[in-house]
């Protein structure tokens, strides 16, 4: 679930701009909306989701760990980074048409580069590095911990997710903002 919510934005932000050309050129539209549409796309099919996992837990587990009322707190950082990246790519891909091919393999890698199929404790310690550099996967592991084994939050490892998701996202903004000037004249 946490890993759609980040592969459906990124894999629709480079053509977001461009399936809209007529909010560019003709209407005064304000065009950052975009991604936080699709990004609010993403999120109801990801409840959608969250609730069809609830039912089938309660079928063959019982009630959830109360922790599980903790979940939406787990996708704040995750939404706020996905947004800033969704807004830079989605610029990037009024300028670089090839943004989309190059998004749609990469999603898939980052996929299997991050803790989706397995726990990363599941992993030798020397390949634990390299899936922790993958941006889901402090979203996936909290997610895991918190919906299946009724762990807390590690709120220091959370916080530090926050910043860095914060700091993404008012980049993905300030250079969507820079860059929208000129989509008139590339469209």
């Amino acid at each position: 679930m946490v890993f759609n919510l980040f592969s459906e934005c990124i894999n629709r932000a480079p053509s977001l701009i461009l399936s809209n050309v007529n909010y560019v050129k003709k209407v005064i539209f304000p065009l950052e909306i975009l991604p936080i549409v699709t990004l609010g796309s993403a999120l109801f099919h990801l409840l959608v989701n969250f609730l069809v996992w609830l039912v089938f837990y309660v079928i063959f587990y019982g009630v959830p760990h109360l922790g599980v009322l903790l979940f939406p707190l787990i996708l704040l950082p995750l939404a706020l980074m996905t947004l800033g990246v969704t807004w830079f790519v989605a610029s990037l891909g009024v300028y670089l048409r090839d943004v989309a091919q190059v998004i749609s393999t990469l999603v898939p890698v980052l996929m299997f580069l991050s803790p989706v199929f397995y726990p990363l404790k599941s992993l030798p310690e020397r390949f634990q590095a390299v899936v922790q550099v993958s941006p889901i996967t402090v979203a996936v592991e909290q997610a895991r911990g918190l919906m299946y084994w009724g762990e807390s939050l590690d709120w220091r490892v959370w916080g530090l997710y926050l910043v860095i998701s914060c700091a993404i996202a008012w980049f993905g903004f300030v250079w969507f903002q820079k860059t929208r000037k000129g989509f008139a004249d590339v469209l």
